[in-house]
């Protein structure tokens, strides 16, 4: 019988998702740089691929906020504390996307690298807030967490309350410095609101939005929603899921990030779809009730394919910059008009995220999203990965 590699790994949640943490160093040499072998160990770790969408063999829970896996290191730059990689595992197909970040999990990074000894020591606070500067490596970008600090320990206990997590904790706020990239290129085709025309669907308008994640934006009444529906109502419809789906490849197509829908479809991660309608009173999935006067504009998003429980913090970021530019669906049907934050409803609460854009002369500019999140630690220790997951690797096979 072959031995089991056994790699140190920490597993955390961070805002509504959960995902495998580790850090750089500490993955076998061979996958230390990116390639085949480090995205077979991580498939493997997550228990991926899964003809049978679960993951029971491995550490992932069979959804797309639990099948995601993050590596942190020493930055390579002076100003930065930490870099951080992001990938997201495919369930039932051999592929990890590292395409784009994961919002909520960056909120964990933060409290990761603290408690990874991986900020400087001249950096480090026995008590007060910490706040790490993170190169976000997927998409190139700057995120600062402010983590709390008790007693020389990140502080994970508190009042914070997140809806679609069920218990308080400490709160994490995260900065996405210039979400968006340079000035001009929020709205990669240079429009509020296009014209997506989908073969045997239809056409809609869209609002596409560069920001925290590649997002496009819908009105719910044009795909015949309310903009109040639950994950079942969506994801017990394998009809609405692949005509979803169609229309995300054909938005990628139009956003310029893919060249055909096949090249599309195998990139679930990148662009996000999201359907957007004004304010309305619904019961979340836990049973509270959201009031139509709490919220600013109803938001439901699908992730890898499926209607997110919650919403994604990049996603977010991206709900936020639409908001404040007067004009986007999502600003309209939050009301129009300049503003610098939004409160939207998911399917399971609410959340509030705010957004500093200006209109320059090269077009919309994101100066930084912010929002807030929690995070803890719920293991630690070592993953053990057949050894036959590298030999595999060596002999080519996949």
């Amino acid at each position: 019988m072959s031995k089991n590699l056994k790699i140190p790994a920490t597993y955390m949640r961070g805002g509504t998702s959960k995902g495998v943490f580790f850090r750089l160093t500490d993955l076998p040499v061979e996958a230390q740089s990116p390639g085949a072998v480090r995205d077979a160990i991580l498939m493997r770790v997550i228990g991926s691929p899964d003809p049978y969408s679960k993951q029971i063999d491995g550490m992932g829970g069979a959804t797309s906020s639990t099948s995601k896996t993050v590596i942190v290191s020493k930055s390579t730059r002076d100003d930065h504390d930490v870099d951080y990689l992001f990938g997201q595992v495919a369930i039932d197909k051999p592929f990890v996307d590292w395409s784009g970040n994961c919002g909520n999990l960056s909120a964990a990074v933060g409290p990761f690298a603290v408690y990874a000894g991986l900020i400087a020591k001249e950096r480090m606070v026995d008590n007060g807030v910490i706040s790490v500067r993170i190169w976000q490596a997927n998409i190139g970008k700057t995120l600062v967490v402010d983590v709390p600090m008790r007693d020389g320990e990140v502080e994970e206990s508190g009042d914070f309350e997140l809806d679609g997590v069920t218990f308080p904790a400490a709160e994490v706020p995260v900065e996405f410095l210039h979400p968006a990239g340079a000035p001009g290129s929020l709205l990669p085709t240079g429009n509020l609101i296009d014209t997506l025309e989908v073969p045997d669907i239809g056409s809609f308008r869209a609002s596409f939005i560069n920001a925290g994640i590649p997002t496009i934006f819908l009105d719910a009444s044009e795909l015949g929603y309310e903009g109040t529906e639950l994950q079942d109502d969506i994801n017990n419809d394998a009809e609405a899921l692949d005509r979803f789906e169609k229309i995300r490849a054909y938005g990628a197509i139009q956003m310029g990030l893919n060249q055909t829908v096949e090249d599309a479809q195998t990139r679930q991660h990148t662009p996000k779809i999201a359907f957007v309608s004004p304010p309305k009173s619904y019961l979340s999935s836990s049973g509270k009730k959201v009031e139509a006067a709490e919220i600013d504009v109803l938001v439901r998003a699908l992730s890898m394919g499926k209607l997110h429980h919650a919403m994604m913090g990049t996603a977010a970021v991206a709900i936020a910059a639409a908001a404040c530019v007067p004009g986007t669906i999502v600003n309209l049907a939050a009301g129009g008009g300049e503003r610098e934050n939004v409160v939207f409803g998911h399917p399971s609460g609410t959340l509030k995220v705010g957004a500093k854009a200006h209109l320059k002369t090269e077009g919309w500019w994101v100066e930084k999203a912010i929002m807030s999140r929690s995070a803890r630690i719920l293991m630690e220790g070592r993953v053990h990965v057949p050894s036959s997951v590298l030999e595999a690797n060596e002999r080519g096979e996949s």
